[in-house]
């Protein structure tokens, strides 16, 4: 790769980064190309040549944050193995918005909650994120069951869109508070029930048994 493709390979991530970070704050249609440009410090030629478009733009942030999803390098962990990783993943939401104050809201929710009928394209990538997040939820449930640590009633898709939309209302209402300790409640109280779902004949150490998570002091 010569200097000059560095460079510009470089400059596109950088643009991405900053929109990313504009987006999770602001939403899609109160972020401006403008705003994008200034705060990444390039121009409109070097925008316009990467992404044609600000919707084009979008579009290669989500994408971003499915490959990071993808590979395992997202910060938040979605291979889930355990009890212990669906716990810590859950938490892990939590802990993403105190890094913000409570101020911000999850960044794929941010964007959904700004898209128009204009925005068809970008709808579909964010049902893909949200599609790929919630198989890779359904496939710790699915594994589970195969080792006859949940009950054979329970279906193992309609456990993950539990949890990601217990995620998303909680993080949504933790913004609106500015209140961690409605979002640590809500999480807790929803493995409460996930555990309910548990085999009485289980392993519990293994499966996570019925005891209800410990639940942490939190710093509004």
């Amino acid at each position: 790769m010569t200097q000059t493709t560095t460079k510009g390979a470089d400059t596109r991530l950088r643009i991405i980064q900053v929109a990313a970070d504009l987006l999770h704050r602001k939403g899609i249609h109160a972020t401006s190309p403008d705003e994008i440009i200034e705060a990444s410090g390039t121009g409109k030629g070097q925008f316009y040549h990467y992404f044609k478009s600000k919707q084009g733009l979008v579009r290669e942030v989500l994408k971003t944050h499915l490959e990071a999803i993808t590979k395992g390098t997202s910060p938040i962990n979605y291979d889930i193995q355990s009890w212990s990783d669906l716990e810590r993943w859950f938490l892990a939401h939590l802990e993403q918005q105190k890094r913000f104050g409570m101020r911000r809201g999850c960044p794929f929710g941010t964007i959904g909650n700004g898209l128009s009928d204009d925005d068809e394209p970008v709808r579909q990538d964010l049902a893909l994120v949200f599609e790929v997040v919630k198989n890779k939820l359904a496939a710790f449930f699915i594994r589970e069951k195969a080792k006859g640590r949940l009950v054979v009633e329970a279906d193992e898709e309609e456990l993950a869109e539990f949890c990601l939309a217990t995620v998303q209302g909680a993080m949504l209402m933790g913004k609106i508070r500015h209140s961690a300790e409605s979002v640590e409640s809500t999480v807790l109280q929803a493995l409460a029930y996930l555990k309910t779902f548990t085999r009485d004949d289980a392993d519990g150490s293994a499966a996570g048994g019925r005891s209800k998570p410990q639940r942490q002091r939190s710093r509004r």
